[in-house]
Formats: structure tokens, C-alpha cells, sequence
């Protein structure tokens, strides 16, 4: 035991213990313990180890703290904390947003007899939840086993703590009953028809308990309610409500509908554990006794509650889980995309070749009509437009002629290998294999749809300068601009950072293709589309139809392309409006540009700087690459919850399989496997 923690332990401990304020005393013991570094994990632990060692070794101390942690649990109101802390708000993800935001610039006033206000005292920095979540549940549970207050409480305190457990198993019960969503989960399934009924019935069941056991209470006569048949019917919600998210994966989503399902969910299992507490017969099979089964569920709900409460005014945790709540949605259809994205047989990769040569002549085609874009004297909006246009129709033919640009892989294929990462189980080899084919799969994907890409676009670049060169008899591109093209493509220049800019476009595009995927089936755009009076008229019932079922399958994929388009075409006017140095740089145009580059010098150019600038376009494609799919797949597995802790198994083996057969990571088998 440190000998400067126990020192200020003991002196926190002899302070604080007589104070008719239990607060001050919890403040300095967590105040003695804190570690200097909220991630420092070893100097968190060992400070609460020293709080237990001290609480086990010295009996009068922990006596003293064990009763003015009653009359801390005694004398404040405990509703909030157990109904609210650690559940999503009622109010929304948006009025949260603004609830939040408001309070950092003018800090809302602590009411001082609220057990949630109180705790924001002991724990008052910002960041406490990061320590709090070092410690072990082990050693958490072991801290209430010692200062179990129920034994230092007066009759009065006892009653007045099982009643505010009482109001909030009631708290929660009639907002489960207010779950009001019956239109939704019709439109998911006509077998959720009904289902809302089972969630008010929690209600009922709570009333009757919570009646029968404050009547006992009245009476003097220890409460002898059953609450198992409450956790029955938890169960069956909780299995709804699992059903119904399963069901969203298939036919979208909405961020409400999502807010409500798992603040529901959140709700459910709180007052599963509130009934365990209540209750005195949930814990005969386990062979626990009450109080020991009581405590471990206290344990479980404070650790939750505790760092949810001091993260309630973190914007950046309130952004982060609000985006968590549809990420995996889009996600999911994002790796539906992906999965298009690899070639696992040879007459796959082939077609992988054609429909990337395909784009690539197209992309020559779009960077030329940029150039002459650049030419005409409008204002910068007008170049934002143009040049939006030029990249978001082009984009959008390319995929509708089912041609592939290279650098939209990335962020479909991380969602993939999420997937099977979220997959692999410790101790399995053959999962990890799986992901090894995998990613031997994507890296001969990605190579041969940057070289189709690559190999037709700068070709063809260069055959279209020779052609207006020989019809009209003066260069496409003159040795200005040509200078300016290749000062784009220079490694040490802008290139790199305006690279990863595009990188993080990309990155954006594939959550938009999944965003729109969701909405389309969430809101049945396409039945709607079909449904158009106007188009009815214009083309029949039998095509509009059609025109439907197409909007259905593919808005995500027009809209991801077409956005990302406006996103690449408008960078470098935003940054000449703010005078800041933004810009985009993208491997297929950069390979068109360098061919329109050596033309307007008619291949003059000294071999160094042709090298160079080659140079260019290859790590501009790497860097594409790299930033999009490393963005790609931390999202996919944050959205998972995937922890992945086989990396350097998996490291090892892809060593292996290069060693093995580097050819697979670059060309397909024959055959599958």
C-alpha cells in the first residue's frame, strides 16, 4: 500500500468522518485516490486497492465510512440515478445536442439533495469516467461488500432507500409502457402487429408488485413478492425488441425509431435489476444469498451509472453515441457493398480488370472536361457547380455501367473484413484464415482495379491530346497549365495532404451509399418512386414500377457516387473562399492529368522529373487508399463493438501466406479457394 495514499486516506477518513455532510468525506477519499492521468489504468487500480486494504485493516475507519455512506444513500433522492443515469434521454439525440451545448457555456445549478448532482461533486472532473472504468469489477464489488451499508442504517433510512427503488422501477415501467411504436414495427413485419401490448402489460405487473411489497412493508412483515413473473415478462420484451432490430437490418431504420428501441432496451434491463433487488426469490438458483446477490447487482448498476453520469455534459460522448446508433446500420449495408468489391475466382478478377479499364477511360475523359472547365471566367460558385457536376455525374455513370474506381473499394470492403474480424473466435485458427483469404482477396481487388484504372486513363489521356493536337493543329493543354498539372502530382508538395483529404471523402462516400441504403428500405423510396402519379402518366404503371424497383436496389449507390463527386468538385474552391489550402488529389484523375502533362510538353519532359512524377501519382494512391480504408474500418468496428486481441496471430499468418504465395495477394486462383 503506497504509503502517501494511505496517509491522505486516514487524514480524508478523520476530516470528514463527524460532518452532519456525508458528501465531503466521499470527495476527499476519491480525491486521495485519483489517479494524475485519467488512462493511468496501474495508478487507478493500486489507489483502490489501497482504499479496500485500508477499509479491510482497520475496522473503526471503515465503520465510520460504511455510516456515512448510509447517510449519504439516506439523505439524497435516488430516482434520477437509477432511472435515468446511464439511459439515453427522452428528449432526442438534436434537444440533447442543445441541452448539452447550453450548459458547457453556462453550467446548469447542482440540486442538492439529488443523488446524480451529488455525484458530479465526488467526481467532478471531466474525465473521472476513464479511471473508473480501469477498475475491476472484482474490486468494485469487493468495495460495497465492505461498506454494505444496510447494517449502519436506521429502520427509517432503509425504508426511505427501498422506496426510492420502488418509484423507480415505477419511473421506468410506465415509460417502457409509453413505447408507442406500433406503426414501426408493423411497417418492419406484420408480426410485430401487437407487440406494444406486452410492453404496457411490464407496467402493470410493476404496479402490482411494487403494491404488494410496500403493503408488506406497512405491515412489518418481511416482503415476500415473487418478482419472477416481472422478469418473464421483461424477457419477452427484451426478446421483441431483439427480433425488431434484427428485422431494421432488412428494412432499414430510422435514427428515432433507433433511439427509442435502445433507450427501451436500456430502460428493460434497468428494471431487471432493480427487481433482482426488490425481489427474494430470483437468486435460489444460483445458491447466493440475498444480500450477496443484492450486492453484486448494485455493483453492476453503480459501475454503468457511475461513468454514464460523469460523462452526462460530455458533447463529444453524446456526438459519439448518437453516431454509434445508426453506424451499424449503415455499416451492415455498406458490407453488402463490399462484398461486391472482391474477387475471389479468376474469371472474377478479370471482370474486376475490364470493369476498372472501363472507368478508367471515362475518368480521362471527366479530368479533361475539367480543364476546360477551369478555363471559363465565372464566379467561384460557378467553378464549384461545374466542377461538382463534371465529378458527381461522372461518378454516377461509372457506377451504372457497373465499372469500378479503384478508390471506392476501401470503404466497402473494410465493412467486409469488420465483419469476419467480429467473427473470429480465440483459438481458431481456421477464422483467421478466413480473414487472411479475405484480405488476400481484397489487396489482388484493389491492385487490379487501381491498374485498370491507371493503365487505360493515362492512355487515354494522352491519345485524346494527340488527336486534338493533329484536328485542330495547336496542344489540348498548353505548357502552363501543363506545368500546373504536374506541380500537382509533386510527393513533396501538396500532393500527400490533399490525398488524404480525398481519402477522407471516400471514406464519407461509403457511409453515404449506406445511409442512403438504409433510408431507401426504412422509408420504401422505391415503392414510392413507383407510386408517382406523374410518372405513371409519363411512362406506364409496368415501367414506373421498374424505375422503382431500380431507385430501391441502387440509391445508395447512385447517391455515395454522385456526393462524393460534389464533395471532390467543390474542396479546392472552399479552400480558395477561406484561403486555406484544401484541395483534393485522386490516384485515377492524378494518372489522367500526368498524361495530359507529358502531352503538353510533347514528351519532352527529363526522365527524373517524368519519375518524379510518377512517383507522385503512386504514393497519391496509397495514400487514398490507406486514409479511407483505415477510417472505413475503425468505424465498422467501433459500430460491431468488435475488440479485436488476435492481431499478432494474424499478423503471423499473413506472413506466412506471403511467403507462401505472394501470388494470391495479387492475381486469383484458378479456381475459389
Amino acid at each position: 500500500m503506497p504509503d502517501d495514499t494511505l496517509t491522505r486516506l486516514c487524514a480524508a477518513i478523520d476530516r470528514h468522518a463527524a460532518c452532519d455532510d456525508p458528501l465531503p468525506l466521499f470527495t476527499a477519499l476519491f480525491a486521495a485516490i485519483r489517479p494524475p492521468r485519467a488512462d493511468d489504468a496501474a495508478a487507478a487500480v493500486a489507489g483502490y486497492d489501497a482504499m479496500l486494504d485500508l477499509f479491510a485493516a482497520d475496522e473503526a475507519r471503515r465503520a465510520a465510512v460504511q455510516r456515512q455512506l448510509a447517510r449519504l444513500l439516506a439523505s439524497r433522492r435516488l430516482v434520477g440515478f437509477l432511472a435515468d443515469s446511464g439511459i439515453l434521454p427522452p428528449t432526442g439525440f438534436f434537444s440533447e445536442l442543445t441541452r448539452i451545448a447550453s450548459h458547457r457555456v453556462l453550467p446548469e445549478l447542482p440540486e442538492a439533495g439529488e443523488m446524480r448532482d451529488a455525484l458530479h461533486v465526488v467526481f467532478h472532473r471531466r474525465d473521472d469516467w476513464r479511471w473508473l472504468a480501469e477498475i475491476p469489477a472484482d474490486r468494485s464489488l469487493r468495495f460495497w461488500r465492505l461498506l454494505a451499508p444496510h447494517e449502519a442504517m436506521t429502520p427509517q433510512e432503509r425504508a426511505w432507500i427501498a422506496e426510492q427503488i420502488a418509484e423507480a422501477m415505477l419511473v421506468l415501467a410506465y415509460r417502457i409502457s409509453a413505447f408507442e411504436v406500433e406503426r414501426e414495427f408493423r411497417r418492419l413485419d406484420e408480426q410485430f402487429a401487437g407487440y406494444t401490448q406486452a410492453f404496457r402489460a411490464v407496467a402493470g405487473e410493476a404496479q402490482r408488485f411494487v403494491d404488494a411489497w410496500r403493503a408488506a412493508l406497512a405491515e412489518g412483515v418481511p416482503p415476500a413478492e415473487d418478482e419472477r413473473h416481472l422478469l418473464v415478462l421483461i424477457d419477452q420484451c427484451e426478446a421483441m425488441l431483439d427480433r425488431a432490430h434484427r428485422a431494421a437490418t432488412r428494412f432499414g431504420t430510422s435514427l428515432s425509431l433507433t433511439f427509442s428501441l435502445t433507450r427501451t432496451a436500456q430502460s428493460l434491463r434497468r428494471l431487471a435489476v432493480l427487481a433482482h433487488l426488490m425481489g427474494s426469490h430470483a437468486h435460489e438458483d444460483s445458491g447466493e444469498s440475498v444480500e450477496r446477490a443484492a450486492l453484486a447487482r448494485w455493483n453492476e448498476l453503480t459501475r454503468t451509472a457511475l461513468r454514464a453520469e460523469n460523462q452526462r455534459n460530455s458533447l463529444r460522448q453524446h456526438l459519439s453515441r448518437g453516431m454509434s446508433l445508426l453506424a451499424l446500420r449503415v455499416t451492415d449495408n455498406a458490407a453488402k457493398s463490399g462484398e461486391h468489391y472482391v474477387t475471389e475466382t479468376r474469371p472474377a478478377y478479370w471482370r474486376m480488370w475490364r470493369s476498372a479499364m472501363g472507368a478508367g477511360a471515362i475518368i480521362a475523359v471527366l479530368a479533361l472536361l475539367k480543364i476546360f472547365a477551369s478555363k471559363l471566367e465565372i464566379a467561384l460558385f460557378g467553378h464549384a457547380f461545374i466542377y461538382s457536376m463534371i465529378y458527381g455525374l461522372g461518378f454516377a455513370l461509372i457506377y451504372m455501367l457497373h465499372l469500378t474506381i479503384a478508390t471506392k473499394q476501401p470503404a466497402m470492403t473494410a465493412q467486409t473484413i469488420a465483419g469476419y474480424l467480429g467473427e473470429a473466435r480465440p483459438g481458431r485458427a481456421q477464422d483467421l484464415e478466413r480473414i487472411v483469404d479475405l484480405i488476400a482477396a481484397v489487396s489482388r481487388s484493389q491492385i487490379a482495379a487501381i491498374a485498370g484504372n491507371v493503365a487505360v486513363a493515362l492512355p487515354v489521356a494522352i491519345g485524346l491530346s494527340l488527336l486534338w493536337q493533329q484536328h485542330f493543329g495547336e496542344p489540348m493543354v498548353d505548357v502552363g497549365k501543363g506545368a500546373h498539372l504536374l506541380d500537382d502530382l509533386d510527393p513533396l508538395g501538396w500532393a500527400l495532404p490533399h490525398a488524404a483529404i480525398a481519402g477522407v471523402f471516400l471514406f464519407f462516400s461509403g457511409i453515404i451509399s449506406g445511409y442512403f441504403d438504409n433510408l431507401a428500405a426504412h422509408s420504401r423510396i422505391g415503392e414510392r418512386v413507383g407510386r408517382l402519379r406523374w410518372l405513371r402518366r409519363l411512362v406506364g404503371e409496368g415501367r414506373a414500377a421498374r424505375v422503382g424497383a431500380y431507385v430501391d436496389d441502387h440509391l445508395g449507390g447512385l447517391s455515395g457516387n454522385f456526393l462524393f463527386g460534389c464533395m471532390l468538385g467543390s474542396a479546392g474552391t472552399l479552400g480558395v473562399i477561406f484561403g486555406l489550402p484544401i484541395d483534393i488529389r485522386h490516384i485515377a484523375f492524378s494518372s489522367a492529368n500526368f498524361g495530359y502533362a507529358l502531352a503538353a510538353f510533347e514528351f519532352a519532359l527529363p526522365a527524373t522529373a517524368v519519375l518524379w512524377a510518377a512517383l507522385g501519382v503512386a504514393l497519391i494512391g496509397v495514400v487514398n487508399l490507406s486514409v479511407s480504408f483505415s477510417l472505413a474500418l475503425w468505424m465498422a468496428l467501433r459500430a460491431r463493438g468488435v475488440e479485436f486481441r488476435q492481431t499478432r496471430e494474424l499478423l503471423g499468418l499473413l506472413g506466412r501466406r506471403l511467403r507462401a504465395s505472394p501470388r494470391s495477394f495479387v492475381a486469383a486462383p484458378a479456381a475459389a479457394g
